[in-house]
C-alpha cells in the first residue's frame, strides 16, 4: 500500500506587474517583515542590496521555517517573488497577500510548488520505482 501523499514544504512562486514603486529600501524591507509575521514566520536574518537611485532591490529574508526573495526591476514596474516556508501552519498565500498590500500590483501569477514528497521515501523502502 502507497502512503498518501505529504509535503514539508510549500514554494509560491510569483511575479507581481504594474507596481508603482520598487526602487524604495524601506518599503521592501516593510514589506518582506510584514509577509514573513503574517505567515507566521520568524527573520533570522534580512539582507537587502539596492543598485541605485531608480534602479532595483534585491533581497532575502532568511527565515527559520526557511526563506522569502524578491528582485525588482521599477524600469518595468515588476518584482519576482519567492516564498519558501516548512510546515502545514506557515501560510505562504499570506505572505503573497502582505507583499501585495505593500507593492501594489495590478496583476499577479504565482505558482504553488508542494516540496518534500516525504511518501517517495516510503515508496523507496518498499522497493517501488520512483518518478523522475
Amino acid at each position: 500500500m502507497i502512503p498518501p501523499m505529504t509535503y514539508d514544504g510549500r514554494h509560491l512562486l510569483a511575479d507581481l506587474y504594474g507596481c508603482p514603486v520598487l526602487d524604495d529600501v524601506a518599503l521592501i524591507d516593510a514589506a518582506l517583515r510584514g509577509a514573513a509575521d503574517s505567515a507566521g514566520a520568524t527573520v533570522i536574518g534580512l539582507h537587502l542590496h539596492h543598485f541605485g537611485e531608480g534602479q532595483g532591490v534585491t533581497g532575502v529574508a532568511l527565515l527559520a521555517e526557511s526563506h522569502m526573495s524578491i528582485h525588482t526591476w521599477p524600469e518595468h514596474g515588476y518584482a519576482a517573488v519567492d516564498i519558501f516556508l516548512c510546515g502545514a501552519r506557515h501560510d505562504p498565500a499570506a505572505a503573497l497577500h502582505v507583499l501585495c498590500r505593500y507593492l501594489s500590483p495590478t496583476r499577479i501569477s504565482q505558482n504553488l510548488v508542494r516540496r518534500g514528497d516525504i511518501s517517495k521515501l516510503a515508496r523507496e523502502a518498499d522497493g517501488q520505482k520512483l518518478e523522475r
